[in-house]
């Protein structure tokens, strides 16, 4: 048999793993191993992240929406008009009299 096909022979039947000088094959291997599962768990905790910054973002519309209608409908409660309506639900007339304008003068000694 040529060294390729005995080398992948060798391979297949996980020689590296038993044979004596093993033990810094299985280092490598259990370093390889502890990279795949912190990167694993970086993939998690990013997807995570992204999850919560796509409901805050969602909450922060909502709220928004929430605000401008309150704050329209506060407008509108602030108008002259609606102010008036109200005032003559409970009985009080606008004065028929314009206000005077009271003029204080102060003499200088």
């Amino acid at each position: 048999m040529s060294i390729i096909k005995t080398s992948i022979y060798n391979l297949l039947k996980g020689e590296f793993l038993i044979s004596k000088d093993s033990f810094k094959n299985w280092r490598f291997i259990l370093f390889v191993v502890g990279l795949m599962l912190m990167m694993i768990a970086s993939s998690h905790s990013s997807d995570k992240k992204v999850m919560q910054i796509a409901k805050l973002k969602n909450e922060l519309k909502e709220l928004r929406a929430e605000f401008l209608d309150t704050r329209s409908i506060s407008m509108k409660m602030r108008l002259e008009s609606t102010v008036r309506g109200k005032v003559l639900e409970s009985g009080i007339k606008p004065s028929e009299k314009p206000p005077q304008v009271i003029k204080v003068i102060t003499s200088k000694k």
